[in-house]
C-alpha cells in the first residue's frame, strides 16, 4: 500500500480539522488544503465543528463587549 493510500484512509489529523475549520472561517484557505478536506474529511465533522466555532467566536465577542462596557461604565 502506498504512503499515500494510507493517508487517504487514515483521514485528517485533529490539528490540521481544526487549521481547515480557521482558515475557511477567515476565507484563506489554499487549494491543497481545500482538496485534501474534500477528500479526506467527514462533511458532518466540518459542518459540526463550524457550528460549534460559530457559537464560541461570538460569546467570545459578547464577553469582550460586556467587559469593555463594564470598564467604560465604572
Amino acid at each position: 500500500m502506498s504512503e499515500e493510500n494510507q493517508k487517504a484512509e487514515k483521514g485528517i489529523t485533529l490539528v490540521s480539522f481544526f487549521g481547515s475549520l480557521v482558515s475557511a472561517w477567515f476565507g484563506v484557505s489554499t487549494k491543497e488544503q481545500r482538496k485534501r478536506d474534500f477528500e479526506q474529511g467527514k462533511f458532518s465533522h466540518f459542518i459540526i465543528g463550524g457550528i460549534v466555532f460559530a457559537i464560541l467566536f461570538v460569546l467570545m465577542v459578547v464577553g469582550i463587549v460586556n467587559i469593555v462596557l463594564s470598564t467604560a461604565a465604572g
